[in-house]
């Protein structure tokens, strides 16, 4: 019923290292075009692995006809 503490593997768990703010640079992307395309241009990216879909702001109006623009940050380790 009891394990003995001392038996059995004991995988190690990942901890990533701590860097300070210093070690990273921030970034944005911005994507204009019909809403159509900015969606799928947000999936496309996604599927690559580029940025998640809830990392994009919300489609903005940018007063020209059926366009809308979309904002993403990012922030990128430098080493």
């Amino acid at each position: 019923m009891f394990q003995d503490p001392t038996q059995g593997a004991d995988a190690p768990t990942y901890q990533p290292a701590l860097l300070p703010d210093y070690a990273y640079e921030h970034g944005r992307h911005m994507l204009f075009g019909t809403l159509s395309f900015v969606q799928i241009t947000i999936k496309q990216l996604h599927k690559l692995n580029y940025a998640e879909p809830n990392d994009w702001s919300r489609p903005l109006p940018t007063g020209q006809p059926n366009e809308v623009m979309v904002i993403l940050t990012t922030k990128v380790r430098m080493s």
